[in-house]
C-alpha cells in the first residue's frame, strides 16, 4: 500500500510562529525531487513542542499542498489515547491517506495495553494505521508477536520500525505475514531493511537529499542492490552527521546550508554544535549536494 520514500517533514519556524510558506514549498520540492509521500508532524516535525492548534494546522496545510498526489501519512501519535484519537480522526477529516501512530512513551504500557490503545484508534476512524515502533525513544518495544495481533485488525495496516534489528522484518513477516507493509525508520540501515522484506522508509535524510533517498528506494524495490549501495555510499556521511545531534536539527540546518528552510528550532532543542555543522556540510559535499 505505501512504498518508498517517505520523508518525515520538518515543520519550519520564523520567529518561533509556523513558516506555513515554507512548508508549502518544501511539499513542491519534495514532489519534484521524487518522494513517494510525505509524514508531517511526526517527531522530526517537532510534534512534541507544537500546541495542538498547530499540530493539526500542519497537517491540514500539508494534505492542502499536496492534493492528491502522492500519499500524506499523518503524524497522530500520543501517550494519550484520548489525544491521538483526536489527532486521528482529524486527520481522516482533511483527507490525509493514513496515520503514523507511535507506541505511547513515557507511561510503558505493557503489551495489552498497546493492543487495546492501537484497537481503540483502528476503531474511532476509517484511516490505514501504520504503528511506529521505536523502543530507544518510547521506552516500550512492540514484540512481533503484539503485532500481529494487531494486523489481524484490517486497518492496521504496517509498521515504522526504528528498533535498527534487521532480523525484526523477518520476525514480523512471520507473525503479521508477507503483505504487511514494513517502513524503516532508520536511514542508514533502511537499504538492508528492504533486502530483509521492507518496502520503504520514514526517512529524516530525505528532508535534506528527497531525489537521493528515493533513488536507493527504486532500486532496492527494483531489485538492484547494487546501484542503491552506490547511493548509499554517498549518502552515508550525511546519514552519520545529521544524527550526531538530534536528527531534526541536523536536518534543518542542512536545509538552511540549502536555501531551503531556516534552522529555527524550538526549545528544549538547541542549534548544533560548530564541530556537528561541519560534519553536516562535509556530508553535503560528499553527496554532491553542496560545492
Amino acid at each position: 500500500m505505501f512504498k518508498g520514500s517517505f520523508p518525515a517533514l520538518v515543520t519550519p519556524f520564523k520567529n518561533g510562529e509556523l513558516d506555513l510558506d515554507t512548508l508549502k514549498k518544501l511539499v513542491e520540492w519534495h514532489i519534484a525531487e521524487g518522494s513517494h509521500g510525505l509524514v508531517p508532524v511526526g517527531t522530526t516535525g517537532e510534534s512534541p513542542t507544537l500546541s495542538h492548534t498547530e499540530h493539526e494546522t500542519v497537517v491540514s496545510e500539508v494534505v492542502r499542498a499536496v492534493n492528491g498526489r502522492i500519499p500524506v501519512i499523518a503524524g497522530a501519535g500520543s501517550n494519550n489515547t484520548l489525544e491521538s484519537i483526536r489527532f486521528i480522526q482529524h486527520a481522516e477529516e482533511v483527507g490525509a491517506d493514513a496515520a503514523l501512530v507511535v507506541t505511547p512513551y513515557y507511561n510503558k504500557p505493557t503489551q495489552r495495553g498497546l493492543i487495546a490503545h492501537f484497537t481503540a484508534l483502528h476503531d474511532c476512524c476509517n484511516l490505514p494505521i501504520i504503528i511506529y515502533n521505536i523502543p530507544g525513544r518510547s521506552m516500550v518495544d512492540m514484540l512481533p508477536d503484539t503485532m500481529g495481533e494487531l494486523a489481524k485488525l484490517p486497518r492496521i495496516v504496517g509498521v515504522k520500525d526504528a528498533t535498527g534489528d534487521l532480523a525484526r522484518v523477518s520476525h514480523q513477516r512471520m507473525t503479521c505475514g508477507k503483505d504487511f507493509c514494513q517502513i524503516s525508520g532508520e536511514d542508514a540501515t533502511a537499504h538492508g531493511f528492504n533486502a530483509q522484506g521492507g518496502v520503504g522508509v520514514i526517512t529524516v535524510t530525505g528532508n535534506v537529499a528527497p531525489r537521493m533517498v528515493a533513488e536507493v528506494q527504486n532500486a532496492t524495490l527494483a531489485g538492484d542492490y547494487a546501484k542503491a549501495l552506490e547511493i548509499q555510499d554517498r549518502l552515508m556521511p550525511l546519514h552519520k552527521a545529521i544524527f550526531t545531534e538530534p536528527g531534526l536539527v541536523g536536518a534543518k540546518y542542512a536545509l538552511s546550508r540549502l536555501g531551503l528552510c531556516s534552522d529555527e528550532v524550538r526549545s528544549p532543542l538547541t542549534d548544533l554544535s560548530d564541530e556537528t555543522k561541519a560534519m553536516v556540510d562535509d556530508g553535503l559535499r560528499h553527496a554532491g549536494l553542496m560545492n
